[in-house]
């Protein structure tokens, strides 16, 4: 058993490694086009909370190398996305997206591991720790929430991404398996809830992928009385992930 839970975190760590690497086409875009359009920043500072978290508890925890590992590779990828956004967003947004980074993935970080590390230790500080990481992971799983209520009003799939749902759905497949072998809950909570938003979300990319995308043309009320034509864009993850 313990042999088959250790093969399944390899591959877990794999399917993690391209979960966090998906939104990549999303920002060699905004590269490319020195803007992050309407593309928001928060679910990529979630996820570095998230990573960085889940770093602690896999270094903390006996046995959680495997979760470090892929979660520390996490870290330094969203800290390039995070990074990414900061360089090109608008001057509000990127003061927004300051502020946010500050807070959470400094302020909240740190406190987490001074209060787990003084006031707390054995098994009560590696639970601690899990339910903090378990509810980061649902909200970074719940993130691209938005995104499918854009993809049924819009009837387009351009801002839910094939391959951010696919490998969000693999990667809460695979961590609720390997979480149910080594009974960990913290780990299979959070993710058997990624396994089934992936699955509704592919279900979606397959009914709407298709589909004819309805148009709204708004006139913009700004200085230079522009007339903008466009989708109705919301923010999604990519894990992690998704």
């Amino acid at each position: 058993m313990e042999g088959l839970s250790f093969f399944v975190g390899v591959i877990g760590n794999i399917i993690s490694v391209l979960m966090f690497l998906s939104p990549a086409g999303t920002f060699w875009r905004i590269v490319k086009r020195r803007s992050t359009e309407d593309f928001e920043s928060f679910p990529y500072i979630c996820t570095l909370l998230s990573s960085s978290l889940w770093t602690y508890y896999g270094i903390t925890k006996p046995g959680g190398l495997l979760v470090a590992t892929v979660n520390g590779f996490g870290i330094v990828v969203e800290a390039i996305f995070v990074s990414l956004f900061l360089l090109y967003a608008p001057a509000k947004i990127r003061v927004k997206t300051a502020i946010l980074v500050g807070i959470l993935d400094v302020g909240f970080l740190a406190a987490a591991i001074l209060v787990t590390r003084l006031a707390l230790e054995g098994d009560v500080r590696i639970d601690a720790i899990g339910f903090l990481g378990a509810g980061l992971n649902i909200i970074m799983y719940g993130s691209p929430l938005a995104a499918m209520k854009t993809v049924v009003t819009s009837k387009s799939v351009e801002y839910m991404p094939f391959f951010l749902s696919f490998f969000l759905f693999l990667n809460g497949g695979i961590w609720t398996l390997y979480a149910s072998l080594v009974r960990d809950y913290f780990l299979g909570i959070p993710n058997g809830i990624g396994l089934l938003l992936g699955i509704a979300q592919l279900i979606l990319y397959a009914i709407y992928r298709n589909a004819m995308p309805s148009i709204n043309i708004n006139l913009v009320s700004d200085s230079d009385g522009l007339l903008e034509q466009g989708w109705q864009r919301e923010s999604l993850i990519t894990s992690s992930s998704n």
